[in-house]
């Protein structure tokens, strides 16, 4: 009996909400979290591009199916979202963009002008055509390390290098535990970005045969102007719970920079770097037998 609903493209959405210790579930039409004690907190999630899952949270059927009705990704990640799980699909993939980004991948010529578009971005400079892979990596690697020197110096604080024990998390510094909270952040935005726009986290460029890879490789052209120097400044102020501070620290980061409007249109840009043409369907190719509803034909919500 309730109106169709209509999604809102993920550039117009906010960009993440980390929640714990309750159930999400679908009440009255409305889509809340339920504390232990009944309480329930409204969440606008046609709204949120998406919801990072700590410890503690359950999930309903009917939460998870308006979730993928409206686009929003569901992220399961470990205490203080250092770790991230598993992440639930926002929606059908868009078949056109995944074989197109997979067609650029298998082509070595084409990825490595791709590679080289990544780190022109980064760099803001334009890196010779001789260069292969591995040697713009060497690059990377020396200019990284002195941005987090410069970033580090800017905010006033002590840097010995990027470091942290993915087991043993007390183990690290205040300042690598604000990174690694600051970077979950960003690959939590990142991931609802490339899932709506229809491509494959796993299919990288730079970074390779990991579930995430291409979510690392777009996140990178984005960390150094907006994550670290967030993460930094909030290790500068030694706060009781960095984890937490970084959180909304980097929200409100995402906002002002008005990330995910510039994520999906740096993806095309991108992979056109590659100058490959996107793949027709093939003539005998089969429709499915229960086709989706026309949707949006926005990139950034998933028809």
């Amino acid at each position: 009996m309730l109106p169709k609903l209509k999604p809102i493209t993920i550039k117009e959405r906010f960009s993440l909400l980390f929640l714990e210790k309750g159930e999400l579930d679908v009440i009255d039409g409305a889509f809340v979290l339920v504390d232990k004690n009944g309480v329930r907190t409204q969440i606008p999630v046609g709204g949120i591009a998406c919801l990072m899952l700590e410890p503690g949270s359950r999930v309903s059927h009917a939460a998870a199916v308006l979730a993928a009705q409206v686009g929003c990704l569901l992220i399961w990640v470990g205490e203080a979202g250092v770790r991230l799980y598993s992440a639930g699909q926002p929606g059908g993939a868009r078949a056109d963009r995944l074989l197109y980004q997979a067609q650029l991948a298998l082509n070595d010529e084409a990825r490595r002008k791709v590679v080289r578009k990544m780190y022109e971005m980064r760099f803001n400079e334009k890196l010779s055509e001789s260069y292969s892979v591995e040697q713009m990596r060497g690059i990377e690697g020396s200019r990284v390390k002195k941005l987090y020197e410069v970033l580090a110096k800017r905010a006033g604080i002590k840097w010995n290098g990027r470091y942290y024990d993915y087991a043993d998390w007390d183990t690290g510094d205040l300042q690598n535990k604000c990174l690694s909270s600051a970077t979950s952040c960003l690959y939590g935005v990142t991931e609802a970005a490339v899932l709506a726009a229809g491509y494959s986290p796993a299919i990288g460029f730079i970074h390779t045969g990991k579930p995430r890879s291409f979510i690392y490789d777009i996140a990178d052209l984005f960390k150094f102007e907006t994550v670290v120097p967030v993460a930094f400044q909030v290790a500068s102020k030694a706060p009781s719970n960095p984890e937490r501070a970084v959180r909304l620290a980097c929200r409100d980061a995402f906002r002002e920079t008005r990330l995910l409007k510039k994520i999906i249109p740096t993806i095309e840009e991108v992979l056109a770097a590659g100058a490959l043409p996107i793949p027709e369907k093939p003539p005998e190719s089969i429709p499915p037998a229960i086709p989706n509803e026309r949707g949006l034909n926005d990139v950034g919500h998933r028809p």
